[in-house]
């Protein structure tokens, strides 16, 4: 199987060429403020309009109203939807769109019931836990907190970069990976020599 990529947390229209040059399969954009990754809804229309056929686009949301959600979708035609606060499912389908749901892995937490309650997710995305922040740390977690019969498809986030991402395809066998910081030469701003690299340690992965 091939492990599928998003490149996370864009800002500017040359990472958005890099990252599909590179073969990425979907690239993300923050629409939270407090994020050094984060774009305003202009911004993000400017940068959809460099993102090819065939590149899935994902806009990322923590604890949104649904008006601001709504305000993005009518200008920003996504793909699909990230949540990473507290989100009911309720509100995360109610939107017409494809979702996942991200969760912050910590010791304790039952990821299948996580798993039940998100059942119409399209994914979970795997973050690391760290107080007060809802992603983006660039930190890994215990990947052995992950259960083997996951029943949604399993994308898997914190701390992966070009030197450690085959480490971990390897090991938990997810459908997708996401990496955000792990690309950059500083905070929203991508290398794209890190981002070929990471590519190339992805397809060279066979996860059967």
């Amino acid at each position: 199987m091939r492990t599928r990529v998003k490149i996370c947390g864009l800002s500017r229209p040359e990472d958005v060429a890099a990252a599909a040059q590179a073969g990425a399969d979907a690239i993300g954009l923050v629409f939270y403020p407090p994020s050094p990754r984060g774009v305003s809804i202009a911004q993000a229309a400017g940068l959809l309009r460099h993102v090819p056929a065939f590149v899935s686009t994902v806009g990322l949301f923590v604890d949104p109203t649904e008006a601001e959600v709504r305000q993005v979708l009518a200008q920003c035609p996504l793909d699909v939807l990230q949540f990473h606060g507290d989100e009911s499912p309720s509100f995360c389908r109610s939107f017409g769109r494809p979702y996942l749901k991200a969760v912050r892995v910590k010791p304790g937490l039952d990821l299948l019931q996580y798993a039940e309650n998100y059942a119409d997710a399209a994914g979970l995305l795997l973050d690391a836990w760290v107080a007060g922040v809802p992603g983006g740390t660039g930190q890994s977690f215990d990947w052995s907190l992950i259960p083997a019969d996951l029943p949604l498809p399993l994308i898997l986030a914190g701390g992966l970069d070009p030197d450690n991402v085959a480490e971990a395809i390897g090991r938990v066998k997810p459908w997708a990976v996401d990496v955000s910081g792990g690309v950059e030469r500083e905070k929203g701003v991508k290398d794209p020599a890190r981002i070929e690299a990471f590519m190339r340690a992805v397809a060279t992965t066979y996860v059967g």
